[in-house]
């Protein structure tokens, strides 16, 4: 295995063109240069040989995504002499199941939603991971356990196993503010739920109007309203509670769940808190809600939304300067630790063989983080990676509050069956912004939920 690695740069170069010979190019660091953890990977590499071996993998990413997770898969490749292939689709979900069904499924597939993953290995098409791997996880993820559990499912044959392996998280515990209007106004960044709540009040004593908030997505209006409701159900409920609520194990209309809509209606039902007023919430679409932070002076100076938002800042916005973010503070007098929602993608083996249990090794790798991580886009709670390689501070931030957190959970929506986390629970939200009262919303949301059991 010594000649793999000598002369590390060259070799390791010489081989990704070898075995990436469709076209993807180089490797996009030069190994050995930089800050990246190389001798985790160089490990690797003297550890597995899979020359004249191959791997296929299939997810959503397509365009200049599809093109980061190629410049990824180059360094397994040049580790190990596999060739791998790559194929996105903007219809990942039809297309895998239909594969699946077919046998002719990828090695790999890449799961943006952990519900499709556990329906296709409770059928017999997703294979467990290897025994040792949720321990791993448990170690070497920040909140590892709730990463265990997301993506531990029963399989064909009724019982527990881990199916999947996060990587590439998003963050939805996230409120953007302009910095100067802070500044200027002499307010603090809060710490707490108690203290966002004394701020909120603060802006309105000194005339402003403390948060733009939108629910508007088309067919999908109301989504927003449900990040909301989930962040406020982990921020006054232990974990727990929040997943017997996703798999409906307690019902929508318990107190605790209507509890916590009412924490967002606290916010969003207050013509005093809203831009635009209360009236205006339902109505006004999310991409558009953010832009009263930019205004002068602001028309509002908080937005709750996830890492993806700043796409719809205006032209020019530098983050980091003229605008920036922190993170969805917790109840100081709940006690429950910081607890973030978010969401991302899951690899799980649809197609068995030696070297893609191998490439779920790779995945442990600081290396198969940091490689895209210091290009674009790319959040990981993998505890072992040099945070510095991040491509710019706002990334390191939020990758930082992925280290810290003591709890992650996905957006229970995209958990929940479709026609309730992407119909009853939206339109129910709507609902409630317009002022229906919280309680009768919830048990119509359980009713359609005992329709369809």
């Amino acid at each position: 295995m010594q000649s793999k690695l000598m002369g590390c740069g060259a070799v390791l170069a010489l081989m990704a063109g070898a075995a990436w010979a469709d076209g993807h190019g180089s490797l996009a660091f030069a190994p050995g240069e930089g800050g990246f953890t190389w001798d985790s990977y160089e490990a690797f590499a003297a550890a597995h040989d899979l020359t004249g071996q191959s791997i296929s993998l299939t997810g959503p990413w397509t365009g200049n995504d599809s093109d980061l997770v190629d410049s990824v898969l180059a360094y397994f490749a040049a580790a190990t002499g596999a060739t791998v292939e790559y194929s996105g689709s903007e219809s990942f979900e039809q297309d895998i199941v239909i594969a699946a069904q077919a046998g002719s499924a990828p090695n790999i597939a890449v799961f943006p939603q952990p519900g499709l993953a556990a329906d296709l290995a409770r059928r017999g098409f997703v294979a467990a991971l290897d025994d040792g791997t949720a321990d791993w996880l448990r170690s070497n993820y920040a909140a590892g356990e709730s990463w265990v559990d997301l993506a531990t499912f029963p399989g064909e044959d009724g019982s527990d196993g881990l199916y999947g392996f996060f990587y590439k998280v998003d963050v939805k515990s996230l409120v953007w503010y302009v910095p100067e209007a802070f500044d200027e106004e002499g307010y603090d960044v809060p710490e707490t739920l108690e203290e966002l709540k004394a701020l909120t009040d603060q802006i309105v004593a000194d005339g402003g109007t403390p948060w733009c908030i939108g629910l508007g997505s088309g067919a999908a209006t109301g989504w927003p309203a449900t990040d909301w409701v989930e962040d406020m159900l982990l921020r006054t409920q232990p974990p727990a509670v929040y997943d017997a609520w996703v798999a409906n194990e307690m019902k929508f209309d318990d107190p605790r769940v209507v509890a916590a809509i009412e924490e967002y209606g606290f916010f969003a039902r207050n013509d005093a808190y809203v831009s635009g007023g209360a009236a205006s919430v339902a109505n006004t679409d999310f991409r558009d809600s953010p832009g009263g932070l930019f205004e002068f002076p602001p028309k509002c100076y908080m937005h709750k939304q996830a890492t993806f938002i700043p796409t719809f800042f205006p032209e020019g916005t530098e983050l980091g300067e003229d605008v920036d973010f922190f993170y969805f503070p917790a109840y100081a007098e709940k006690d429950l630790g910081s607890p973030v929602l978010g969401a991302g993608t899951m690899f799980s083996i649809t197609n068995d063989s030696p070297a893609t249990r191998v490439f779920v090794e790779f995945l442990k790798t600081p290396i198969a983080h940091e490689i895209w991580m210091a290009q674009s886009g790319f959040l990981t709670p993998h505890k072992g990676v040099n945070s510095e390689m991040y491509a710019n501070d706002t990334l390191k931030a939020l990758g930082d509050i992925l280290l810290g957190d003591t709890t992650f959970r996905f957006a229970g929506s995209d958990l929940m069956q479709g026609e309730i986390g992407a119909d009853a629970f939206w339109k129910g939200m709507v609902d409630y912004t317009g002022g229906e009262d919280a309680a009768s919303v919830a048990a119509d949301i359980q009713a359609r939920w005992d329709s369809i059991q």
